[in-house]
Protein backbone atom coordinates (compact mmCIF):
# COMPACT_ATOMS: atom_id res chain seq x y z
CA UNK A 1 0.00 0.00 0.00
CA UNK A 2 1.02 3.69 -0.84
CA UNK A 3 -0.29 7.14 -0.62
CA UNK A 4 -0.89 8.46 -4.05
CA UNK A 5 -1.43 12.23 -5.38
CA UNK A 6 -3.10 12.56 -8.92
CA UNK A 7 -2.92 16.30 -10.40
CA UNK A 8 -6.42 17.41 -11.89
CA UNK A 9 -7.26 16.13 -15.41
CA UNK A 10 -4.62 12.94 -15.38
CA UNK A 11 -6.05 10.02 -16.13
CA UNK A 12 -5.63 7.37 -13.63
CA UNK A 13 -6.15 4.58 -15.92
CA UNK A 14 -7.76 3.43 -19.14
CA UNK A 15 -10.75 1.17 -20.03
CA UNK A 16 -9.12 -1.80 -21.36
CA UNK A 17 -6.00 -1.89 -19.28
CA UNK A 18 -5.48 -5.09 -16.89
CA UNK A 19 -4.51 -4.13 -13.68
CA UNK A 20 -2.63 -5.09 -10.44
CA UNK A 21 -4.26 -2.41 -8.09
CA UNK A 22 -6.94 -0.30 -7.14
CA UNK A 23 -7.08 3.13 -5.03
CA UNK A 24 -9.14 4.39 -2.29
CA UNK A 25 -10.01 8.11 -2.28
CA UNK A 26 -9.00 10.25 0.77
CA UNK A 27 -9.73 14.11 -1.03
CA UNK A 28 -11.01 15.03 -4.11
CA UNK A 29 -13.45 14.01 -7.08
CA UNK A 30 -12.62 10.94 -9.58
CA UNK A 31 -14.41 10.97 -12.66
CA UNK A 32 -15.72 7.89 -14.39
CA UNK A 33 -16.07 7.71 -18.22
CA UNK A 34 -16.34 4.87 -21.11
CA UNK A 35 -14.44 6.02 -24.65
CA UNK A 36 -12.90 8.70 -23.24
CA UNK A 37 -11.20 10.97 -25.21
CA UNK A 38 -13.37 9.75 -28.55
CA UNK A 39 -15.94 11.24 -30.14
CA UNK A 40 -18.99 9.21 -27.96
CA UNK A 41 -17.08 9.60 -24.74
CA UNK A 42 -19.55 9.27 -21.96
CA UNK A 43 -19.31 10.51 -18.25
CA UNK A 44 -20.93 7.62 -16.01
CA UNK A 45 -20.53 9.08 -12.67
CA UNK A 46 -18.07 10.93 -9.97
CA UNK A 47 -16.42 9.15 -6.71
CA UNK A 48 -15.37 11.01 -3.75
CA UNK A 49 -14.14 10.44 -0.37
CA UNK A 50 -14.22 6.85 1.09
CA UNK A 51 -14.96 5.40 -2.00
CA UNK A 52 -13.01 2.94 -4.21
CA UNK A 53 -12.22 2.54 -7.89
CA UNK A 54 -10.27 -0.19 -9.61
CA UNK A 55 -11.40 -2.99 -7.61
CA UNK A 56 -12.96 -5.30 -9.99
CA UNK A 57 -9.97 -5.27 -11.89
CA UNK A 58 -7.92 -6.32 -9.27
CA UNK A 59 -10.96 -8.81 -7.28
CA UNK A 60 -11.37 -10.60 -10.77
CA UNK A 61 -8.28 -10.21 -12.67
CA UNK A 62 -10.85 -8.77 -15.93
CA UNK A 63 -9.12 -5.76 -17.98
CA UNK A 64 -10.70 -1.62 -16.79
CA UNK A 65 -14.47 -1.24 -17.68
CA UNK A 66 -14.24 2.41 -17.09
CA UNK A 67 -11.40 5.21 -17.50
CA UNK A 68 -10.73 7.55 -14.34
CA UNK A 69 -9.98 10.58 -14.76
CA UNK A 70 -8.92 13.40 -11.41
CA UNK A 71 -11.53 15.84 -12.07
CA UNK A 72 -9.58 17.78 -9.03
CA UNK A 73 -6.44 16.84 -7.14
CA UNK A 74 -6.98 14.00 -6.20
CA UNK A 75 -5.58 12.16 -2.70
CA UNK A 76 -5.62 8.36 -2.43
CA UNK A 77 -4.73 5.17 -1.02
CA UNK A 78 -3.31 3.13 -3.42
CA UNK A 79 -3.58 -0.71 -2.76
CA UNK A 80 -1.79 -3.39 -4.76
CA UNK A 81 -2.84 -7.08 -5.71
CA UNK A 82 -0.11 -8.42 -3.44
CA UNK A 83 -1.37 -6.55 -0.26
CA UNK A 84 -4.71 -6.70 -0.55
CA UNK A 85 -4.81 -8.98 2.10
CA UNK A 86 -2.33 -6.72 4.57
CA UNK A 87 -4.69 -4.19 3.48
CA UNK A 88 -7.75 -5.61 4.71
CA UNK A 89 -5.76 -6.85 8.15
CA UNK A 90 -4.66 -3.51 9.03
CA UNK A 91 -8.19 -2.10 8.47
CA UNK A 92 -10.73 -4.95 8.62
CA UNK A 93 -14.14 -2.55 8.43
CA UNK A 94 -12.62 -2.17 4.99
CA UNK A 95 -13.80 -5.48 3.93
CA UNK A 96 -17.43 -4.95 4.17
CA UNK A 97 -17.26 -0.96 3.06
CA UNK A 98 -15.42 -2.78 -0.12
CA UNK A 99 -18.37 -5.26 -0.58
CA UNK A 100 -20.82 -2.70 0.23
CA UNK A 101 -20.22 -0.14 -2.69
CA UNK A 102 -20.43 -3.18 -4.80
CA UNK A 103 -23.74 -3.92 -3.75
CA UNK A 104 -24.41 -0.45 -4.13
CA UNK A 105 -23.75 -0.61 -7.70
CA UNK A 106 -25.79 -3.93 -8.39
CA UNK A 107 -28.73 -2.19 -6.49
CA UNK A 108 -28.56 1.12 -8.44
CA UNK A 109 -28.00 -0.99 -11.60
CA UNK A 110 -30.59 -3.40 -10.83
CA UNK A 111 -32.92 -0.26 -10.74
CA UNK A 112 -31.72 0.97 -13.92
CA UNK A 113 -32.57 -2.61 -15.62
CA UNK A 114 -35.76 -2.98 -14.00
CA UNK A 115 -36.56 0.77 -15.74
CA UNK A 116 -35.35 -0.85 -19.57
CA UNK A 117 -37.45 -4.02 -18.88
CA UNK A 118 -40.02 -1.47 -18.19
CA UNK A 119 -39.53 0.11 -21.21
CA UNK A 120 -39.64 -2.90 -23.65
CA UNK A 121 -42.65 -3.78 -22.08
CA UNK A 122 -44.02 -0.09 -23.07
CA UNK A 123 -42.70 -1.17 -26.89
CA UNK A 124 -44.66 -4.22 -26.90
CA UNK A 125 -47.73 -2.17 -26.00
CA UNK A 126 -47.46 0.37 -28.67
CA UNK A 127 -45.70 2.65 -26.30
CA UNK A 128 -44.31 4.91 -28.75
CA UNK A 129 -47.11 7.34 -28.06
CA UNK A 130 -46.60 7.63 -24.50
CA UNK A 131 -44.34 10.66 -23.40
CA UNK A 132 -41.33 10.60 -22.79
CA UNK A 133 -40.91 7.28 -25.33
CA UNK A 134 -38.35 8.82 -27.90
CA UNK A 135 -36.20 10.04 -25.30
CA UNK A 136 -35.93 6.92 -23.87
CA UNK A 137 -35.02 5.04 -26.76
CA UNK A 138 -32.57 7.22 -28.18
CA UNK A 139 -30.79 6.83 -24.64
CA UNK A 140 -30.94 3.08 -24.49
CA UNK A 141 -29.79 2.63 -28.33
CA UNK A 142 -26.55 5.24 -27.52
CA UNK A 143 -25.93 2.94 -24.67
CA UNK A 144 -26.49 -0.08 -26.92
CA UNK A 145 -24.20 1.54 -29.64
CA UNK A 146 -21.38 1.70 -26.59
CA UNK A 147 -21.90 -1.57 -25.42
CA UNK A 148 -21.48 -2.91 -29.14
CA UNK A 149 -17.49 -1.50 -28.97
CA UNK A 150 -17.16 -3.57 -26.21
CA UNK A 151 -18.63 -7.07 -27.63
CA UNK A 152 -15.25 -8.87 -26.94
CA UNK A 153 -15.44 -8.34 -22.90
CA UNK A 154 -17.62 -11.42 -21.81
CA UNK A 155 -17.30 -13.37 -19.53
CA UNK A 156 -18.73 -17.22 -17.83
CA UNK A 157 -21.93 -16.83 -15.99
CA UNK A 158 -20.07 -19.23 -13.74
CA UNK A 159 -16.89 -19.38 -11.11
CA UNK A 160 -15.41 -21.86 -10.10
CA UNK A 161 -14.14 -21.33 -7.16
CA UNK A 162 -10.84 -23.32 -7.10
CA UNK A 163 -9.62 -25.10 -3.51
CA UNK A 164 -12.93 -24.19 -1.96
CA UNK A 165 -11.79 -27.36 0.50
CA UNK A 166 -9.28 -24.66 2.51
CA UNK A 167 -12.56 -23.01 3.14
CA UNK A 168 -13.51 -25.74 5.86
CA UNK A 169 -10.39 -25.33 7.87
CA UNK A 170 -12.26 -22.40 10.31
CA UNK A 171 -16.20 -22.63 9.08
CA UNK A 172 -18.41 -20.88 10.68
CA UNK A 173 -22.11 -22.04 11.26
CA UNK A 174 -23.00 -25.05 9.05
CA UNK A 175 -26.88 -26.08 8.82
CA UNK A 176 -28.06 -29.34 7.00
CA UNK A 177 -31.25 -29.04 4.85
CA UNK A 178 -34.10 -31.50 3.88
CA UNK A 179 -35.09 -31.47 0.44
CA UNK A 180 -38.21 -28.74 0.21
CA UNK A 181 -36.82 -27.11 3.30
CA UNK A 182 -37.18 -23.09 2.93
CA UNK A 183 -33.71 -21.87 3.86
CA UNK A 184 -35.34 -17.86 3.35
CA UNK A 185 -38.63 -16.51 2.07
CA UNK A 186 -38.71 -13.79 -0.76
CA UNK A 187 -39.24 -10.35 1.52
CA UNK A 188 -37.13 -11.76 4.44
CA UNK A 189 -34.58 -10.00 6.06
CA UNK A 190 -31.63 -11.40 7.79
CA UNK A 191 -27.69 -9.70 7.77
CA UNK A 192 -26.19 -13.11 6.52
CA UNK A 193 -25.51 -15.00 3.25
CA UNK A 194 -24.73 -19.04 2.21
CA UNK A 195 -21.72 -21.11 0.90
CA UNK A 196 -22.97 -24.22 -0.77
CA UNK A 197 -21.01 -27.58 0.53
CA UNK A 198 -23.03 -30.16 -0.58
CA UNK A 199 -26.75 -30.96 -1.99
CA UNK A 200 -28.22 -28.49 -4.54
CA UNK A 201 -30.58 -24.83 -3.81
CA UNK A 202 -33.14 -23.77 -5.79
CA UNK A 203 -33.58 -19.58 -6.34
CA UNK A 204 -37.31 -18.72 -6.89
CA UNK A 205 -39.57 -15.81 -7.26
CA UNK A 206 -42.92 -16.12 -6.58
CA UNK A 207 -42.71 -18.75 -4.73
CA UNK A 208 -45.70 -21.30 -3.74
CA UNK A 209 -48.28 -19.14 -6.37
CA UNK A 210 -49.08 -19.47 -9.25
CA UNK A 211 -46.55 -16.96 -10.58
CA UNK A 212 -43.74 -19.37 -9.33
CA UNK A 213 -40.38 -18.86 -11.38
CA UNK A 214 -37.57 -20.74 -10.83
CA UNK A 215 -34.21 -18.85 -11.35
CA UNK A 216 -31.24 -21.11 -10.76
CA UNK A 217 -29.72 -24.03 -9.21
CA UNK A 218 -27.05 -23.85 -7.00
CA UNK A 219 -24.50 -26.62 -6.13
CA UNK A 220 -21.77 -27.07 -3.93
CA UNK A 221 -18.83 -24.44 -4.04
CA UNK A 222 -21.72 -21.56 -4.47
CA UNK A 223 -22.53 -18.33 -2.86
CA UNK A 224 -26.39 -16.79 -2.36
CA UNK A 225 -27.94 -14.83 -0.46
CA UNK A 226 -25.55 -12.01 -0.25
CA UNK A 227 -27.12 -9.02 -0.66
CA UNK A 228 -28.51 -9.62 2.59
CA UNK A 229 -24.82 -9.99 4.36
CA UNK A 230 -24.20 -6.43 2.52
CA UNK A 231 -27.44 -4.09 3.29
CA UNK A 232 -30.57 -4.82 5.12
CA UNK A 233 -32.91 -4.76 2.26
CA UNK A 234 -35.24 -7.61 1.85
CA UNK A 235 -34.38 -10.61 -0.51
CA UNK A 236 -35.41 -10.42 -3.38
CA UNK A 237 -35.87 -14.33 -3.82
CA UNK A 238 -36.72 -18.00 -2.10
CA UNK A 239 -34.16 -20.34 -1.66
CA UNK A 240 -35.39 -23.91 -1.28
CA UNK A 241 -33.19 -26.64 -0.42
CA UNK A 242 -33.47 -29.49 -3.36
CA UNK A 243 -31.56 -32.38 -1.45
CA UNK A 244 -31.69 -34.38 1.45
CA UNK A 245 -28.69 -33.38 3.47
CA UNK A 246 -28.14 -30.13 1.48
CA UNK A 247 -25.01 -28.44 3.59
CA UNK A 248 -24.74 -24.96 4.02
CA UNK A 249 -22.75 -22.53 5.84
CA UNK A 250 -24.05 -19.71 7.23
CA UNK A 251 -21.56 -16.18 6.86
CA UNK A 252 -22.80 -13.06 9.33
CA UNK A 253 -21.91 -9.86 8.81
CA UNK A 254 -20.14 -9.81 11.95
CA UNK A 255 -17.97 -12.80 11.61
CA UNK A 256 -16.13 -11.20 8.69
CA UNK A 257 -13.13 -9.88 10.28
CA UNK A 258 -13.17 -13.59 12.18
CA UNK A 259 -13.34 -15.36 8.81
CA UNK A 260 -10.72 -13.05 7.43
CA UNK A 261 -8.36 -13.72 10.23
CA UNK A 262 -8.78 -17.97 10.08
CA UNK A 263 -9.21 -18.06 6.25
CA UNK A 264 -8.50 -14.90 4.07
CA UNK A 265 -9.14 -16.92 1.28
CA UNK A 266 -13.30 -17.47 1.95
CA UNK A 267 -12.80 -13.00 1.68
CA UNK A 268 -11.02 -13.00 -1.23
CA UNK A 269 -13.98 -15.84 -2.91
CA UNK A 270 -16.81 -13.72 -1.32
CA UNK A 271 -16.19 -10.74 -3.09
CA UNK A 272 -15.09 -12.25 -6.96
CA UNK A 273 -18.96 -13.47 -5.91
CA UNK A 274 -20.28 -10.26 -5.26
CA UNK A 275 -18.09 -8.29 -8.41
CA UNK A 276 -19.15 -10.87 -10.49
CA UNK A 277 -22.83 -10.37 -9.78
CA UNK A 278 -21.95 -6.97 -10.73
CA UNK A 279 -20.26 -8.39 -13.82
CA UNK A 280 -23.37 -10.07 -14.86
CA UNK A 281 -25.80 -7.66 -14.11
CA UNK A 282 -23.96 -5.14 -16.37
CA UNK A 283 -23.94 -7.59 -19.19
CA UNK A 284 -27.45 -8.39 -19.15
CA UNK A 285 -28.89 -4.32 -18.52
CA UNK A 286 -26.76 -3.96 -21.97
CA UNK A 287 -28.73 -6.84 -23.95
CA UNK A 288 -31.52 -5.43 -22.44
CA UNK A 289 -30.30 -1.72 -23.85
CA UNK A 290 -29.75 -3.66 -27.00
CA UNK A 291 -33.52 -4.75 -26.99
CA UNK A 292 -35.24 -1.19 -26.22
CA UNK A 293 -33.15 -0.24 -29.07
CA UNK A 294 -34.43 -2.09 -32.22
CA UNK A 295 -36.77 -0.07 -34.47
CA UNK A 296 -40.18 -1.81 -34.07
Amino acid sequence: MSKAVIKKGEVVFREGEMGNCFYQIEKGVAGVYIHYGEPDQQKLTEMTAGQFFGEMAVIEAWPRSTTIVAETRLYTVKIDEKNLNEFFKEQPDQILALMQQLGERIRSLTAEYEEVKGFIREKKEAGEKKDGFMAKWKKYRELSALAKKNAGASQEDVITMQNFGKFDAAPTQVISCDKGQIIFREGDTGNYMYAVHGGSVGIYVNYGTVKETKLTTLYSDSFFGEMGLISDEKRSATAVAEENNTTLECIRREELQKIFENNPLKVDMILSHISHQLRRLTRDYMKACAEAAEDN
